[in-house]
């Protein structure tokens, strides 16, 4: 019997597969490079399309179905397809092949490979002798995920909004989406997708992909996805969720005690649609909507296309926060249509995308706006370049291996950023604003390395505007660590005055009472703590917190940048608070940092293994991976 609803099957006879044929589809045999992080051969099997159908079993803590994978076979005599999975219970694999509008099932062997801790397990399927000749291959995976899946975070009701409800979402990146699908998951590698997927009644499904705001309750959703896509913009959530329009563009998915909050503070996203649509090109996803996440989702965004996945603790009051909304849209640009290669070059995405982010906070609020959000963002990368091994401090590491949910942290989007500053302060903004628009267009829906961004570079601006940069310079960007000396420093005027202002109250010139608190934005708050003076007494902390209500802020970025300045300084009486936001997030940002304090101001290494095993269990298995190390022993020298 198929697996595969005929439904899905027609559809994608009718629409995936006419677009993507072999005959059409771009040879990428010689574009792909080396991918370390995946068992896939993508140089012999390349996928064009996947048909997903599965089940939500909230009490199983698990997805069970099958996953259909037409592929374009590239060497004719390649006889195994090797796919990524992590934790996948493999229960059957088959082949499907077209007779006219019917298909034929035809058994295949497979084999389960060794385990690699954190690759996770290679699929090979075998083609049969029947097949042997055949360009194009459908292998169909039944399976089911692991409770324990990397890439799932799966709520009881207790941790949602509503308490009524659970929920479940995804979060694919880096390399998590083989933890339930299994998939070549390489970014080398863009698919389309159709999907069906089954919640228990009266909860919904939503994807990476076409959603229905309007799709009736009852628990079988149908999505297509027919712009291709790398594997980890795949995404799935299922939950009560309600949907509030934002503008003709645009919306926001929430569970609906967070709704109309919701919208309220991310009202201004058709305005960023509509700027991003003017300054960087046609936007080619259809509708962009927004789906606010409980708080343990690990990360501020992610830019799964179609469906932005956000944090709830952009959720301020004041829309002070919604800078990261400016980044996840800015990446259907940067890295949903121009896409790394490899994760090697993770810059291509996320240091192109937190500039488009710093051009529209510019024309959405103002230069004052973006330049403290710059300054911010500079002295973060400060701090990385302190922590982070020189060897990967440059943009394009060159090196084969690293732990990329380690790797070199915010380094390749600050650093990116201030790269593409330095090449628009170069060339002027109106040169390097069309040199913006070619690139997005010359390689839209395509992979590509920074060796061929540096290549394009040099065709459209370095050789065109003669000794204006060279490309020597350009490659000290990519290849070493820290920053060139003629790199641009950014500045900020707000900024340093609220520096002032605390150089000032830490030596006791100016009362709490004198600063103009109301008058500064979140970003001025962040910047005054940091600029307090390391010797603080216990009175002025105290005195600091009470003027400014530090320890019981609603702003989740000034909590961060507080509770770390609690912890290095072991500030007892917001202790309290402390372990409560703790446990309120989530978002790795919020909290790793804080732990990290904690286990490094000489004192409380076991308070904060113990805070840790309380809030953990609330946590994304993404964010207890990112937290867990920080409590290892060091080993010894050998």
């Amino acid at each position: 019997m198929i697996r595969t609803t005929q439904r899905l099957l027609l559809l994608l006879t009718a629409t995936a597969v006419a677009a993507c044929s072999a005959d059409d589809a771009p040879d990428l045999e010689e574009a792909l490079a080396k991918d370390h992080y995946s068992f896939a051969n993508v140089e012999q099997f390349v996928t064009e399309n996947i048909v997903l159908d599965l089940s939500v079993d909230f009490e199983e803590r698990v997805l069970s179905g099958s996953a259909m994978l037409f592929m374009r076979r590239i060497d004719l005599d390649a006889r195994d397809i090797v796919l990524d999975t992590r934790d996948l219970t493999i229960e059957e694999v088959h082949f499907l092949v077209s007779q006219g509008k019917e298909w034929e099932e035809i058994p295949a062997e497979h084999t389960v490979g060794e385990t690699d801790a954190l690759l996770g397990t290679p699929l090979t399927i075998h083609i049969p002798d029947s097949l042997a000749d055949a360009k194009q291959i459908v292998p169909v995976v039944v399976y089911r995920t692991s409770p324990e899946s990397t890439a799932l975070g799966w709520l009881p009701p207790e941790l949602t909004a509503g308490g009524k409800h659970p929920m479940l979402y995804s979060q694919s990146q880096a390399i998590h989406a083989r933890s339930w699908i299994p998939l070549q998951d390489t970014p080398a590698v863009r698919f389309t997708y159709l999907a069906r997927v089954r919640t228990p009644p009266g909860l919904i499904a939503l994807m990476s992909a076409e959603n229905d705001p309007d799709a009736e309750r009852d628990g079988d959703y149908y999505f297509e996805m027919p712009q291709p896509i790398p594997s980890y913009l795949m995404a799935i959530a299922a939950g009560n969720l309600h949907f509030a329009p934002i503008g003709e563009d645009t919306g926001v998915y929430a569970e609906p005690e967070l709704l109309e909050e919701s919208a309220f503070e991310f009202a201004d996203t058709q305005a960023m649609f509509e700027t991003a649509e003017a300054m960087f090109g046609p936007y080619q996803w259809g509708r962009y909507d927004l789906l606010i996440l409980p708080p343990s989702f690990p990360y501020g965004g992610m830019e799964n296309p179609r469906l932005s996945f956000l944090t709830p603790s952009l959720l301020a009051g004041d829309r002070s926060l919604v800078s990261v909304v400016a980044h996840e849209l800015a990446h259907s640009w940067s890295g949903n249509l121009v896409t790394n290669q490899t994760w090697r070059d993770g810059w291509l995405n996320e240091g192109w995308t937190s500039y488009l982010e710093h051009r529209l906070m510019q024309v959405i609020y103002d230069e004052d706006r973006a330049a403290e959000e710059n300054l911010l963002s500079y002295e973060e990368l400060l701090l990385n370049f302190e922590r982070i091994d020189p060897k990967y401090q440059a943009l394009a590491p060159r090196i084969a291996e690293f732990d990329l949910d380690a790797g070199h942290g915010m380094i390749i989007y600050h650093k990116g950023n201030l790269f593409l500053q330095y090449l628009e302060n170069a060339y002027g903004r109106e040169i390097f604003d069309q040199f913006i628009t070619d690139y997005f267009s010359d390689f839209a829906f395509q992979v590509i390395t920074t060796e061929d961004f540096v290549d394009y570079l040099d065709q459209r601006l370095l050789s065109v505007h003669h000794g204006i940069l060279s490309r020597e310079q350009v490659e000290r960007w990519m290849y070493e660590p820290g920053l060139p000396d003629d790199a641009v420093i950014p500045t900020s005027r707000n900024l340093d005055d609220a520096a002032d202002l605390a150089a000032k109250w830490s030596r006791g010139e100016i009362d709490a009472s004198e600063l103009p608190v109301s008058d500064w934005s979140a970003q001025a708050t962040i910047h005054f703590i940091n600029a307090l003076d390391p010797n603080l007494s216990t009175e002025q902390l105290v005195e600091i917190d009470n003027a400014f209500g530090l320890s019981d802020t609603q702003n989740a970025e000034i909590g961060r940048t507080w509770f770390i300045q609690v912890a290095k300084r072991r500030h007892e009486p917001a202790y309290e608070q402390m372990a409560e936001h703790l446990r309120r997030f989530g978002r790795v940002r919020l909290i790793r940092p804080i732990y990290v304090a904690l286990a490094e101001n000489g004192s409380d290494l076991d308070l904060a293994k113990e805070l840790f095993d309380t809030a953990r269990g609330t946590y994304h298995p993404i964010a207890n991976a990112y937290i867990g190390p920080v409590f290892e022993e060091p080993q010894p020298a050998e």
